[in-house]
């Protein structure tokens, strides 16, 4: 585990009409505050990496689809996978600091929920390719 990563089992409430699916709540341990929701879809097999907040404190949920992520602290070269989504409905917080990377699981689109602590700021955020050799981090081609 990486310092400060925290996975939080999340409820989901199904009947025959549906689903309610709860991700945050002011009162939550995870909350850092409020900047920005915002949702991000990934396709079946691409890879969105790498990204690292300087601040900001991300509060991630898969409510559609599967989608892996891979967590990197470059001080400690702890790396972290986590499944997010249908097969495992949770929010994942991700401190300041901490590089993130996604791939899309499954034969459909996944869709990637964020509870930002602060509300997007170019400037605040480092990416580098998916490839890059920082990361000791092999990502599965899922084509084979």
């Amino acid at each position: 585990m990486i310092d400060g990563v925290v996975i939080t089992p999340l409820q989901v409430f199904e009947d025959q009409l549906g689903a309610v699916k709860k991700m945050i709540t002011a009162d939550s341990p995870s909350f850092a505050g409020f900047g920005e929701i915002y949702f991000s879809s990934i396709q079946p097999g691409k890879i969105k990496a790498w990204r690292k907040h300087k601040h900001m404190v991300s509060n991630l949920a898969v409510p559609a689809g599967n989608v892996r992520v891979v967590l990197f602290d470059a001080e400690t070269r702890k790396t972290q996978e986590v499944i997010l989504g249908d097969q495992n409905y949770a929010l994942l917080t991700i401190p300041s600091a901490v590089w993130s990377g996604f791939q899309g699981l499954g034969h459909r689109v996944s869709l990637i929920v964020n509870c930002a602590s602060m509300a997007h700021d170019p400037n605040e955020s480092e990416r580098r390719n998916a490839d890059d050799p920082l990361f000791p981090y092999s990502w599965p081609d899922l084509d084979s």
